[in-house]
């Protein structure tokens, strides 16, 4: 699996390395200030990029003294400062497109730079997809925010190429800085998509109510004859793993050394149901009944 993330990763620090060589070339030629914010754009992507191979790499590490826990959020923190990048070449854009308005500007020798944006937008389109099915494959957040912000580069690609398009048909080159501020409205809303998607992770937030559903699911299908409840049922995100925990409560008369075993059929059952996952069952005697919040047939939902 590290070795797939890893190979993903580093198709999208090439795709960018040489979009960027591309963009900077037909921006020269054309002096458009579009296709130069494109160029800008990509940047901020190979840096992105970077940061999610290292990430990535990071994240497969297993847990050391430091970090008993593991890595996984590494990938999560690589989603934010992707989300960040994002936005701070909006800024850019805004910027360079808004002096182009009020100062005026001239472009020429269109067809290079038509040909380079469209070439850019079908293949951040390619790269994005193969990503997006990696990241679903391995449930990977940096490669998930790899793939939206090469999704927002080729829809972006797709909106400057418009605009340019426009600058050919009409004559004027007004629609060249248009399409800039355009690009720059679609990065601010994909920056904001992946800031706060990650930030959730990384403040613990639950995982859907649905997945644990499924666990109480698997609770219910490898639920023993000595288990009288359970409660304190809860799980957080770290990456593409899941930790949780929950405590249960077995019948008197029942021994430490069985108890224990029936918890380790509960614990598989749980990882069976949801891969990846890390489960810690706390073992209680049947006095814990009385808990308010203990459980015993009724559906658990977050909060």
């Amino acid at each position: 699996m590290k070795g797939t993330k890893s190979r993903a990763a580093t198709i999208s620090v090439i795709s960018n390395a040489l979009l960027i060589a591309l963009k900077i070339a037909a921006g020269a030629i054309t002096g458009s200030i579009a296709i130069l914010t494109e160029a800008a754009h990509s940047a901020i992507d190979l840096v992105a990029s970077v940061i999610a191979l290292v990430s990535v790499r990071k994240a497969d590490e297993p847990p050391d003294r430091e970090h008993p826990y593991g890595h996984e959020k590494a990938e999560n923190l690589a989603a934010a400062i992707e989300g960040m990048l994002i936005l701070v070449g909006a800024a850019i854009i805004i910027y360079e497109a808004t002096h182009r308005l009020v100062v005026g500007a001239e472009v020429q020798h269109l067809g290079v730079g038509l040909a380079v944006i469209g070439f850019s937008a079908v293949a951040n389109l390619g790269v994005s997809a193969y990503l997006g099915r990696r990241a679903r494959a391995l449930r990977s957040a940096a490669l998930e925010g790899d793939a939206a912000h090469l999704r927002t580069d080729a829809l972006t690609s797709i909106g400057v190429f418009v605009g340019l398009g426009l600058v050919v048909i009409t004559g004027s080159d007004v629609f060249d800085p248009i399409a800039a501020l355009a690009v720059a409205v679609a990065i601010v809303v994909a920056g904001i998509r992946i800031l706060t998607r990650s930030s959730r992770v990384l403040m613990d937030e639950a995982p859907p109510p649905e997945e644990l559903d499924r666990v109480e699911a698997a609770i219910g299908r490898a639920r023993p004859e000595e288990m009288v409840g359970y409660h304190k049922l809860r799980a957080r995100r770290a990456g593409a793993r899941r930790y949780i925990d929950l405590h249960v409560q077995f019948r008197d008369g029942t021994t430490l050394e069985d108890a224990h075993q029936l918890a380790h059929r509960l614990r598989d059952a749980i990882q069976a149901e949801i891969p990846d996952s890390d489960v810690l069952i706390h073992v209680e005697p049947e006095g814990a009944l009385h808990d308010p919040e203990t459980r015993e047939t009724q559906p658990y939902r977050a909060g």
